[in-house]
């Protein structure tokens, strides 16, 4: 017995290496390594070097004032994004599920725009609101009801907005697909009680539908807010960071330090604080969500 347990374990250590080599190889150790870069002067100047400055990155990235442009867009973006998805995601996804023919195709055509490359749409969304555009075409030559070309992207709030509009289109459908899993999942003896009681469509949603899909509001919050932190693609092809980095996000900016100043020092020190900050509002998120399950 003792033996047969003895080769239980050596076969399941022969299963797991492999995996922990391979996790330990190109997840853990890159995270250390980040860490580590984090404290020193890494750049393109200094690179076989490596001098140790301590927290002095940190210090650079809490003294500038572009960090701090960037991380009140990155803010704006999700306050707006995050609601903007879930709400109509699961509107939705009530209408999908109260239909009983043709939903397959409903659920398809809402779909479409998350496995829409981000590229091709970042690329489509910049040729709409562009100078020259489709969207200043139409207003100025077909409805008139501008008399020139309206500069969208060369402002730092009208290229957001674009970059908003954009991750909202992209993310109501996979927030309709969660959204509708939990929705099949809650007992309909629930609503059949709250019609004896005389409750409405209105007073159903909010005290039946909305209690029982509330770990799934949870999951979607906490997910799309770790993706409207980590927006990349869109502002880097709508704007470019563009005018002055009034654009920029954390991550657009982090690329901006460490590709094309070198400053990679800096670049780490500011993924670490970008990480602190998700973490934070993930704890903030589930205490308030149990709170008020409580």
């Amino acid at each position: 017995m003792v033996l047969k347990s003895r080769l239980n374990r050596v076969q399941l250590a022969v299963l797991l290496l492999p995996g922990l080599f391979i996790f330990g190889m190109f997840t853990v150790y890159p995270i250390f390594r980040l860490l580590w870069m984090s404290f020193c002067d890494w750049s393109f100047a200094s690179m076989l070097t490596q001098p140790f400055i301590g927290l002095q990155n940190y210090r650079d990235v809490w003294g500038d004032g572009t960090f701090w442009t960037v991380f009140v867009n990155s803010i704006v973006y999700t306050l707006v994004t995050v609601p903007g998805q879930m709400i109509l995601g699961l509107f939705t996804a009530v209408l999908i599920n109260g239909i009983r023919k043709g939903s397959v195709t409903f659920r398809v055509i809402n779909y479409l725009p998350v496995i829409t490359s981000w590229v091709i749409a970042s690329l489509v969304f910049r040729y709409i609101f562009n100078t020259e555009g489709l969207l200043n075409y139409l207003l100025t030559n077909v409805l008139h009801v501008t008399a020139s070309n309206t500069r969208w992207l060369d402002s730092r709030w009208g290229g957001m907005t674009v970059a908003m509009i954009l991750g909202i289109w992209k993310g109501v459908g996979w927030n309709m697909v969660v959204f509708l899993a939990a929705l099949q999942q809650v007992p309909m003896d629930l609503y059949e009680a709250a019609e004896m009681d005389g409750c409405g469509a209105w007073k159903k949603f909010c005290n039946v539908t909305l209690p029982c899909i509330r770990g799934t509001i949870l999951f979607a919050l906490i997910m799309l807010t770790i993706g409207g932190f980590n927006v990349f693609t869109s502002i880097k092809m709508i704007t470019g960071g563009k005018p002055a980095h009034q654009t920029d996000t954390l991550l657009t900016w982090m690329y901006y330090k460490a590709f094309s100043t070198g400053k990679f020092g800096y670049a780490a020190a500011l993924s670490f604080i970008m990480a602190f900050c998700l973490g934070l509002l993930a704890i903030l998120q589930f205490k308030t969500m149990k709170n008020k399950d409580a």
